[in-house]
């Protein structure tokens, strides 16, 4: 017998919200698939004002990723290999632009414009941890001194003073 469908409801994503806020991170992942190994990777990821996303590219070929924004609203930033912002675009439901299709070796971040912003992603399996070269050398790691500021400076590209948002 095949598995239940899963419904994507507003308790699912209430609920993956404010698990990720109650996290050091501030986000969180809820996966389709499982095992890791499956060969199309499907997630709803939970991102909260304050997490930093270390801008990051994926450089298989088969790599390419889609968000679609689910709910609340995010920033999507795109970057040169040098660390230069090339693009940004905000994405969200109700919005002109609703989510992003990036091609595999494209740096990007991504950062949570509202509370309860969840995008639902896609990409092929299996899941594979960045490797070195797939992390931006340009931009600190998480947990890494000047990663707060950096993640200001995302935050910024969103705001019309240029002033921060705050978790």
């Amino acid at each position: 017998m095949a598995d239940a469908p899963t419904p994507i409801d507003q308790t699912l994503l209430e609920g993956l919200s404010a698990a990720a806020a109650e996290r050091p991170r501030r986000r969180l992942n809820h996966n389709f698939h499982s095992p890791e190994e499956e060969t199309a990777n499907r997630l709803l990821n939970a991102v909260e004002p304050g997490s930093y996303i270390q801008p990051h590219r994926h450089l298989e070929p088969s790599k390419n990723e889609t968000m679609v924004v689910v709910s609340g609203l995010f920033g999507f930033v795109f970057f040169d290999d040098e660390g230069q912002v090339v693009q940004t675009l905000t994405a969200g439901p109700g919005e002109a632009t609703v989510g992003v299709d990036i091609p595999h070796g494209a740096f990007h971040s991504v950062v949570a414009l509202q509370p309860g912003s969840v995008f639902f992603e896609a990409k092929a399996g299996p899941y594979r941890p960045l490797i070195a070269d797939e992390k931006a050398p340009w931009a600190p790691a998480e947990g890494e001194d000047g990663a707060e500021d950096y993640r200001a400076f995302l935050e910024s590209q969103f705001s019309a003073e240029g002033s921060t948002l705050n978790p």
